[in-house]
C-alpha cells in the first residue's frame, strides 16, 4: 500500500505490584516481540515507567498488553502520553 506508519513516542506508568515480579522482562519480552525501542524503568514508589517508541500501532498493541491482566504481578493502572518519536533510543532495555 505503501503507506507510513506515524512513529510515536509512548510513555506508560504502570500502577500495581509491578516490581519484582519480572514486569520488566515481561514488558521487554513483548516490546521486542513488536519491534519497539525503549526501556521500563523502576520508579521508586513502586511503579514502572515504560518508554516506547514506533509504529503508532504497535505501540497500542504494547499498550493494550500492560492493560491486558495477563502481566506478571497485578496492574491496578496505566496513565498514557503520547509523544512524537525523539529517535535516541537503541534496543529495549530493563533499567
Amino acid at each position: 500500500m505503501g503507506e507510513t506508519a506515524e512513529l510515536v513516542r509512548l510513555s506508560a506508568w504502570v500502577h500495581g505490584r509491578v516490581q519484582g515480579v519480572g514486569f520488566r522482562w515481561w514488558t521487554r519480552s513483548r516490546a521486542l516481540e513488536l519491534g519497539l525501542t525503549g526501556h521500563a524503568t523502576n520508579a521508586r514508589d513502586g511503579r514502572v515507567h515504560v518508554v516506547a517508541e514506533g509504529p503508532r500501532d504497535d505501540c497500542a498493541r504494547l499498550l493494550g498488553l500492560l492493560r491486558s491482566g495477563d502481566t506478571p504481578g497485578r496492574v491496578t493502572l496505566v496513565v498514557e502520553s503520547w509523544d512524537p518519536v525523539r529517535g535516541d533510543l537503541t534496543g529495549f532495555e530493563e533499567r
